[in-house]
């Protein structure tokens, strides 16, 4: 009698777009789904392709069931294939997407998306559509399996949605309320990646900063919380200075703060604590008090460049980025040349900059004063040649200066050609060196002197000064000796290229 045959494991692909939420929920949808026995899929086609989408730009939907259409076909070539849409977009749309796409088997939104493989069970199994959209969150993300892009740096969620309502923003409608992670699961979490090899951790946040508010009133917090405000300093300065005892962790990094809760003592942790590493994305919005009025951001020009001042002062090698919208409903020239007026004062190291795109469901969307497309984009055009101006002139300071890189897999785009390899400074910069004579993972550090400089990356061309060795570079080994090809693609970050972009981007951050 014949032993019988195995059934082939069900493939899988993921496609992410979005901000960095979506980024790191893709890598926990991943992990669920390995959980329960798929398997990434290589060459051939997937049997369960899964959209993680986002919601903040006005044509997100046409781009999800454009890509839908051309699925379809695809589908009933390949019997048993499976479509599954989750993310803010289907956190939004609801039942739209399983009657405009009826070839979707699964919907699921933002709060559940440890129900994706259960969902798609019972889809299989009934042989019909299940949407399942919870309205708050069933499960803290960061409980769920997750299958990490990269061996050697991690996203860590210090918490889920947003209690701002900033007019042009959709994201915390989606999101939910702010809901925080109490810090002994964080840093456990991060000490776990430690002990895997990560050296790099990014802390993230819709609004990164207003840690701690989700608690409520400071004396229901938990008693951990209050043990980390002692002396009046906010939780998020706390947290920051507890990752600076996380022995092995090199560099801690968050994204995104919002300008309204930063506050004097997060610049001291950051000034203080060893690992924090000396870059900031602060976003701007606009540089004009009417228009961030008119967006419902709580802050002003003043108070804006009163923090970046501060920051200069603390940490003066500080590299800062930022977001830029152009041409918000009601921007006159006036309050343009504002927003130029503060990119001339901060001096970023780069911008991601935007032309405002309507967001069905905002305030935003219906205000009067909607400019015409030709002025956005002749005002883009003229930000971004000053922001290409700063950011070139601001790396340029960084001729001869002798920087440690994190070697990375895949950052630059002619790595082969040039042969060299890519990788970034503690201030986040991109830097792209010429290759050592002895081999080097993504996940070592090398010293090298910089010898060029262009607006968004920098040049090492002269022999490598030092190659260190790193756990973090272990386990990429380890990970390729898996089975894990070398040369993979992980799940696109989903951030807009630094200055021209083909076509405008949609903002890589929610809400702040």
């Amino acid at each position: 009698m014949s032993a019988p045959m195995e059934t082939a494991a069900r493939t899988y692909e993921i496609r992410t777009y979005g901000c960095q939420m979506n980024v790191h929920d893709s890598e926990r949808l991943s992990g669920l789904l390995e959980s329960a026995g798929y398997v990434r899929a290589e060459d051939a086609e997937p049997d369960v392709v899964v959209f993680n989408t986002c919601a903040v730009r006005e044509n997100a939907d046409n781009r999800l069931y454009g890509n839908l259409g051309h699925l379809r076909p695809v589908k009933d070539g390949h019997p048993g294939m499976q479509i599954a849409v989750g993310g803010c977009l289907a956190q939004k749309d609801r039942d739209t997407i399983a009657k405009r796409a009826p070839w979707v088997d699964v919907v699921f939104g933002t709060h559940n998306i440890g129900s994706l493989p259960a969902l798609l069970e019972r889809a299989r199994v009934q042989s019909e559509a299940q949407v399942e959209i919870e309205e708050s969150l069933v499960t803290f993300p960061s409980t769920l399996p997750t299958r990490r892009e990269s061996p050697y740096a991690a996203w860590v969620s210090i918490s889920v949605g947003c209690n701002n309502t900033c007019t042009f923003c959709i994201v915390p409608s989606l999101r939910g309320k702010e809901k925080d992670r109490r810090p002994g699961e964080i840093l456990a979490e991060v000490e776990a990646l430690v002990a895997e090899g990560v050296l790099e951790v990014t802390l993230l946040g819709q609004n990164v900063n207003a840690y701690g508010s989700g608690f409520g009133a400071l004396s229901a917090a938990p008693d951990e919380v209050r043990a980390m405000t002692e002396g009046g300093q906010s939780a998020f300065a706390g947290l920051l200075r507890a990752c600076g005892g996380v022995e092995g962790l090199e560099r801690v990094r968050f994204t995104s703060p919002h300008p309204k809760d930063f506050t004097d003592d997060v610049i001291a942790a950051m000034a203080e604590t060893p690992n924090v590493t000396p870059s900031l994305h602060m976003p701007l919005q606009s540089g004009s008090d009417a228009v961030l009025r008119a967006m419902r951001r709580s802050y002003r020009q003043e108070r804006y460049l009163g923090i970046i001042e501060k920051v200069r002062a603390a940490i003066p090698d500080a590299a800062i980025t930022t977001d830029i919208i152009v041409g918000f409903p009601g921007e006159t020239e006036a309050d343009f040349e504002e927003t130029l007026h503060v990119v001339r004062e901060a001096r970023f190291s780069s911008a991601f900059t935007f032309q405002y795109s309507k967001r069905p469901g905002t305030p935003a969307a219906t205000m009067d004063g909607q400019l015409p497309k030709e002025v956005v984009q002749e005002r883009y055009e003229r930000l971004i040649a000053l922001q290409e101006e700063i950011s070139w002139a601001e790396n340029k300071k960084q001729l001869g200066r002798t920087l440690e890189v994190l070697v990375a897999e895949g950052e630059g785009r002619k790595d082969e050609e040039t042969r060299r390899l890519s990788g970034r400074a503690r201030d986040n910069r991109l830097v792209h060196f010429t290759a050592p004579d002895e081999r080097v993972r993504p996940g070592d550090m090398v010293t090298v002197e910089v010898t060029y400089a262009a607006p968004h990356h920098l040049v090492a061309d002269k022999p490598v000064l030092d190659v260190r060795r790193t756990r973090a570079g272990d386990a990429w080994e380890t990970r390729q000796g898996e089975g894990q090809d070398a040369g993979q693609k992980g799940v696109a970050l989903g951030m807009p290229s630094i200055g021209r972009p083909a076509q405008p981007a949609s903002p890589v951050n929610g809400c702040s």
